[in-house]
């Protein structure tokens, strides 16, 4: 499959790249800079002796790619997402966005949308948005030799939408828990304040979400 990664040179989409070439995928990866991506590109080819690895533009990105995914700044969202709304219609779209403002009077800060899911939606009207991948750090996704310990939790209104994202997870080890609607990705997104907060008051690096139960 094809994976466009919007905001790919940040710090989550190299990892998430990185795991979905190992699992066989093509990637993609856009930048506002293309020579930036391109750069990004070469290095994670060299790590995963994958060659299914390019950079381009985001705009470029999200025409090439069969699955988006928003690797985005939250303040980023309203000025990239407008310029790629055709080129997302009727393919699914993940975001991985979480509004965090460390330092401010509040860790979590949502949209008026009432998540940054929700808002990217409402960018892109016609894409199938789905809410995942915002519990695993980044440097969690970078270290490819190490399995992820925790689950993945995933909202959206498009079913069909879903099973595709709980199959991208399970390609990289993770298990897949459907949360809901789209509606859901508020709390979905202010978990990841909280395994933040975790990290942080115990010192730790890879606080997790598992699920008992099921």
């Amino acid at each position: 499959m094809n994976i466009a990664i919007l905001g790919g040179t940040g710090k989550e989409g190299p990892g998430l790249g990185a795991r979905w070439a190992l699992a066989g995928h093509s990637i993609i990866l856009g930048s506002r800079d293309a020579e930036r991506a391109r750069t990004k590109a070469a290095e994670l080819r060299e790590r995963t002796r994958k060659l299914a690895i390019i950079g381009h533009t985001n705009a470029e990105t999200a025409e090439l790619g069969q699955v988006i995914v928003i690797a985005l700044p939250a303040l980023g969202l309203a000025s990239t997402l407008p310029q790629v709304r055709e080129s997302c219609r009727d393919k699914v779209v993940i975001s991985t966005v979480v509004a965090l403002s460390f330092g401010g009077p509040r860790l979590f800060t949502p949209p008026a949308a009432g998540s940054s899911a929700e808002e990217a939606q409402q960018l892109l009207p016609g894409a199938k948005v789905v809410a995942a991948f915002h519990h695993i750090a980044a440097h969690e996704l970078a270290e490819t030799d190490q399995a992820i310990d925790c689950d993945l939790l995933l909202c959206g209104d498009d079913a069909e939408a879903k099973q595709t994202v709980g199959e991208l997870g399970a390609s990289m080890g993770l298990r897949g828990i459907d949360v809901g609607p789209l509606s859901n990705a508020g709390p979905l997104e202010g978990i990841t304040a909280l395994l933040a907060t975790i990290n942080r008051r115990y010192q730790r690096k890879s606080a997790g979400l598992k699920i008992t139960g099921l």
